[in-house]
């Protein structure tokens, strides 16, 4: 039986806590061995103020997952990386893509491994759908990914400024499903994203996407939505109809339910990651967040009301 890999922590925000020390608390692949975090800590596990004390403290750490905002993810990375650490980004895994390369370069470098973690693509219902969709023709696919900010991501202003993507923060979870169930490359046509006044990211946007046969697909995110969360994704196909349902954890074909294996989306995450580090490979897959820097890049502004929390 092989050894557990020691693992910290750095970022010990709502992600971190909601999923990540969780997940890793029912592992076993893993040891949660220490966090860093300027501000909080973890109850009986080593905590301290950032990456360069953690590495200085815990020499022995195999592997860290990065919690922290996008904007300053690159540098703690860097350092991860240089120090030979293992390295899972959460996602977006970089706030440019520039960013991103140069950390798939130097993990090479140092050999080590490193995840670009979409934890959506681990959702119950994703793989047997790409598995139904691998045989059948796109015709038309149609996304509402839509929640309420206030709710999501209550004082976390980080989202609104530059690099912390707006509405896209969930809205590039939907891309990262689209791009893991639907074969070939998708291709943005249009954008419009909705700005406001007083914030750097987009608060909602739509987007018109194609298949490289041409199918059609339109995406509509939100965080002004009030009520029930809105995470469905529909395909039409030349055989029949399939939805993902509540942020693809509920598969529907052709309005039928089906049974897919029960699992937590962080669970599959971190059984992944630790398969990657064993076998000594990366996975760093770019596709949803290029699919948001053409969206960014060529889609119509639109200024709409300040928003206020």
């Amino acid at each position: 039986m092989t050894n557990p890999i020691s693992i910290a922590i750095v970022g010990l925000g709502k992600i971190a806590r909601d999923q990540h020390v969780p997940s890793l608390a029912a592992s076993k692949e893993f040891t949660l061995v220490a966090t860093a975090s300027p501000h909080n800590t973890l109850e009986q596990v080593p905590s301290y103020t950032d990456i360069s004390a953690l590495l200085d403290a815990r020499p022995d750490v195999d592997a860290v997952a990065l919690c922290t905002t996008p904007q300053v993810r690159f540098a703690i990375a860097r350092q991860a990386l240089e120090h030979g650490c293992h390295v899972l980004l959460e996602k977006p895994p970089g706030a440019t893509l520039g960013e991103v390369r140069e950390l798939v370069d130097l993990a090479a470098s140092n050999g080590v491994t490193l995840l670009a973690s979409w934890h959506s693509r681990h959702a119950n219902g994703v793989e047997p759908a790409r598995e139904w969709l691998s045989t059948r023709r796109i015709t038309r696919v149609s996304v509402s990914w839509k929640e309420d900010v206030r709710k999501w991501h209550p004082g976390q202003t980080w989202i609104w400024k530059a690099g912390g993507l707006g509405v896209f923060d969930p809205g590039i979870n939907a891309l990262s499903i689209l791009t893991r169930i639907l074969p070939g490359n998708l291709l943005l046509q249009s954008a419009s994203l909705s700005f406001p006044s007083n914030c750097e990211c987009p608060i909602a946007a739509t987007l018109d996407l194609a298949d490289t046969r041409g199918a059609p697909i339109h995406m509509d995110l939100d965080f002004r939505h009030t009520g029930a969360e809105s995470w469905d994704i529909d395909v039409e196909t030349d055989n029949g109809q399939l939805r993902l349902a509540q942020g693809a954890s509920v598969l529907q074909i052709n309005g039928q339910a089906v049974i897919v294996p029960q699992a937590t989306e962080y669970s599959r995450l971190y059984a992944h990651f630790a398969a990657l580090i064993r076998a000594r490979r990366s996975d760093t897959d770019v596709a949803p967040l290029m699919l948001v820097a053409d969206a960014f890049l060529a889609g119509r502004r639109i200024e709409v009301e300040a928003f206020h929390e």
